[in-house]
């Protein structure tokens, strides 16, 4: 800090252009107290600036936002596997190849499941609309398992004589339903552009962040460190930490229970078990969700007259889903984040109600943070900080 008599030269860029004392720069003369005042109107100035263009640049990219949280995601939870890859290919690690591979490959694993899903989706379409040309022409009878029904038999049966067996009843019903398909079909075709865009956008965020992820590792720490000191440090461990163990915890486990029951739907007649299988996959990474493929699977058995295959695959289902969302799943993600079974429950619905999807991931890291706050303030005096970690 400049002391009285010192010269200090005009085209000094940061001399302060005001301070609250002064109305002009500080004199030659002036006080420490008016360079320090002085100094901290810029500060002032200088952090209001700062956070100005945060708003602003944020607001750019805030429909981008999501995508680029995915981007991390899949970078942190795929990060120790990308580094392993990178010490068993040295070769491949010194440019841009690797991980353009690594991106593709994580690229397929979604794309390829959905590139099935949308083929069968397809195909069931084109049976529909085959079913609607036919009940046109002649109406669709009453279907065999209708009298199988445990309970209101006679009301459908009723209404579907009223409804589908006549054929100029039958066209009217259908006739309904083009002006819904038609809007329906424009609904889905742009969120198929606009998700399809997002995803776009989510890889390319990844190849980058495996590109440059040691830099970027590098930067969050000396920030980090600069901003929060050694604690603002721990809770970033926290963070990834919750995310990988949410990975395990909700894909992994996820991915498990759509196989077994995919076993199952195939071993016990199910028609599609492969599409059911995904199905259960992608309910099971939301917890208490995986009912309901299974649900819908003992329906199409008891519908076709199978009473105890119904029965066993719905039991199956119960017993697969219950060990892994009271047992499997809490021990994965509270056990790599210290994380009480509740914490996590309420991490993992309060964030898939408020974020959607992405919230899967977002909330428990959130409840890790937080429970990692609460240790650290209610902790006694004395204890290691390394401790709390």
């Amino acid at each position: 800090m400049p002391q009285p008599g010192q010269t200090q030269p005009d085209e000094d860029p940061l001399r302060p252009a005001c301070s609250a004392p002064l109305t002009s720069y500080p004199t030659d003369n002036a006080s420490p107290d008016q360079w320090q005042a002085a100094w901290r109107a810029q500060w002032k100035a200088r952090e209001f600036l700062a956070l100005a263009i945060v708003a602003v640049s944020v607001y750019t990219v805030h429909g981008f936002l999501g995508a680029l949280a995915w981007g991390v995601v899949f970078a942190v939870a795929t990060w120790p596997l990308y580094r392993k890859i990178q010490l068993r290919c040295p070769a491949l690690a010194k440019g841009p190849l690797l991980p353009l591979l690594c991106t593709a490959a994580m690229a397929l694993m979604f794309l390829i499941p959905m590139l099935f899903v949308g083929i069968e989706a397809a195909n069931e379409a084109q049976n529909v609309l085959e079913l609607m040309k036919h009940a046109r022409n002649s109406g669709v009878p009453v279907p065999a398992w209708v009298e199988r029904l445990p309970f209101a038999s006679g009301a459908v049966s009723k209404w579907w004589g009223n409804h589908l067996s006549d054929p100029s009843a039958a066209a009217e019903f259908f006739s309904s339903f083009d002006a819904r398909g038609l809007a329906m079909t424009r609904t889905v075709g742009s969120q198929v552009v606009h998700r399809g865009t997002l995803f776009f956008f989510s890889i390319l965020t990844l190849f980058f962040l495996y590109k440059d992820g040691d830099k970027i590792m590098r930067e969050c720490t000396v920030a980090s460190r600069r901003a929060f000191g050694r604690r603002g440090e721990i809770i970033g461990h926290q963070i990834i930490a919750s995310i990988h163990g949410t990975v395990a915890g909700l894909v992994l486990v996820g991915v498990g229970e759509g196989i077994i029951m995919g076993l199952v739907y195939f071993f016990t007649g199910v028609p599609h078990p492969t599409l059911l299988g995904g199905a259960t996959a992608i309910a099971a990474m939301i917890p208490f969700c995986a009912m309901i493929p299974v649900a819908l699977a003992s329906t199409f058995l008891l519908v076709d007259g199978g009473t105890m295959a119904a029965v066993t695959v719905f039991a199956i289902g119960a017993i697969v889903i219950f060990t892994a969302d009271h047992f499997v799943r809490p021990s994965l993600i509270g056990g790599s984040t210290k994380l009480p079974f509740l914490w996590v429950l309420l991490g993992i619905v309060g964030g898939a109600e408020t974020w959607g999807l992405l919230g899967l991931f977002l909330g428990p890291a959130a409840m890790a943070t937080l429970h990692l706050l609460w240790r650290n303030w209610s902790r006694e005096r004395g204890t290691p900080l390394s401790r709390m970690r």
